[in-house]
């Protein structure tokens, strides 16, 4: 199946809600080596003006993979994700992402591009708070291989 053009343009609703416990936050920390205390130690996050745990700057792309899934199990996307190769991940933040909020991502799919047998598409997801509070943005690229590639 190749891959659905009519896909640019198109949004994903945010869906299931992410709580963000401090002890995701401290896995995660863990996970890739960041070892500022604010990230495990409530009271030196405190001490910075944080109300708990700060999480690592790419924490944001467990919110962010979250919505891709939307696209990535949408039969009409053909997209067949045992040919997905990541090609790019960007990420703006609008405020640290702290331990209690309640996050959630609405998905928007901005470009695809043919190449060759496969395509480009490149998401952009949008995460804030279930209040509405704007927390980050994630610029993801994938490249789907065509078949025989």
């Amino acid at each position: 199946m190749s891959i659905n053009p009519d896909l640019q343009g198109r949004s994903y609703p945010a869906a299931e809600v992410y709580e963000v416990g401090r002890e995701k936050v401290r896995e995660f920390a863990r996970a890739v080596k960041a070892t500022h205390p604010a990230h495990f130690d409530v009271e030196a996050a405190q001490a910075l003006g944080h109300a708990d745990l700060v999480a690592p700057p790419t924490f944001a792309i467990i919110v962010a993979q979250r919505a891709d899934a939307q696209l990535i199990e949408d039969p009409a996307s053909g997209i067949d994700f045992s040919r997905v190769v990541h090609a790019d991940q960007r990420f703006t933040h609008h405020r640290p992402i702290v331990s209690g909020d309640r996050l959630v991502a609405e998905l928007h799919v901005d470009t695809v591009r043919g190449m060759g047998g496969g395509a480009m598409i490149t998401t952009r997801s949008e995460i804030s708070t279930v209040d509405g509070e704007k927390v980050a943005t994630t610029t993801s690229s994938i490249l789907v291989r065509g078949e025989g590639q």
